[in-house]
């Protein structure tokens, strides 16, 4: 797996003050992507164990709430895998913190055993994330008013409460304000 980025400060992908991983390649190629150049899965550098102790270091700050998770596509079957022992980690590690996943991938058809990006890994990464936000971009529901999605048609799935409630239904993530997003 390939890192396109990484941000050690980020607001604008999930709740309070975030590190961001954006691993590079996407098979989806949404029309107006706005991280295009991490479609390429040879983009960026190789995640190796110093780009772990660097994620792991900057998550080990108080204010920070948590690591997310995007791209590129971090449900490619191949990015699961080298994400899934570094989400164990943070887990044991900071078990208060959260994390997001982005994901054009749909949760409750092409995640699930079956589905086009369903692989060994699948099941036990979707188990250690709280909030997923799913579904492609579409260039012509865009809403910039929209909060931690860029389209209309994304959800944004609590993975922790669909947990809490034994599984059997979606649950919509719900901001400090209550509105379900």
């Amino acid at each position: 797996m390939n890192v396109a980025n990484i941000k050690k400060h980020d607001v604008a992908n999930g709740v309070g003050v975030r590190v961001s991983l954006f691993v590079s390649g996407c098979t989806h190629r949404c029309k107006g992507c706005f991280n295009a150049e991490a479609w390429d899965f040879q983009y960026g550098t190789p995640y190796t164990a110093q780009t772990e102790a660097e994620i792991l270091e900057a998550l080990d700050k108080s204010y920070i709430a948590g690591l997310s998770l995007l791209g590129g596509e971090p449900f490619e079957p191949c990015n699961q895998r080298q994400l899934l022992p570094l989400v164990r980690r943070v887990r044991e590690r900071f078990p208060q913190k959260t994390v997001w996943c982005y994901t054009g991938y749909l949760y409750d058809s092409e995640l699930q055993p079956g589905g086009r990006a369903h692989c060994e890994a699948t099941d036990e990464l979707l188990s250690l994330i709280d909030v997923l936000v799913d579904g492609e971009f579409v260039e012509e529901k865009k809403d910039l008013k929209l909060r931690f999605r860029g389209s209309s048609n994304q959800r944004i799935l609590d993975l922790a409460a669909m947990r809490r409630a034994g599984g059997g239904r979606l649950c919509f993530w719900e901001g400090a304000d209550g509105a379900v997003r």
